[in-house]
């Protein structure tokens, strides 16, 4: 379960914080989300499939460092941006 290649420019073009960027945290976080979204969407179908729930856990896991670098670096970003992905925050 992959991003196609026009999602993932779309998603980049969205949140990128100048024209080259593709790896901010916050580019990577909305990758995260959205990869998020369609294995939830996945498990939803296929309760049984434990590879992939293994797969959805490390990528929370993952998008949660993420936004904890991004919140002690800068903190109105890390508001932003979970308020336009739709995340709950602590």
């Amino acid at each position: 379960m992959t991003l196609s290649k026009d999602e993932k420019t779309q998603l980049i073009g969205e949140y990128h914080r100048h024209d080259s960027d593709t790896g901010s945290p916050e580019v990577q976080v909305a990758i995260l989300t959205r990869r998020i979204q369609q294995l939830t969407e996945h498990l939803k179908e296929h309760k049984h499939d434990e590879s992939c729930r293994h797969g959805l856990i490390n990528m929370v896991g993952q998008r949660r460092r993420h936004l904890a670098y991004l919140k002690g670096r800068n903190s109105e970003a890390y508001v932003s941006l979970t308020d336009r992905l739709g995340i709950r925050r602590k």
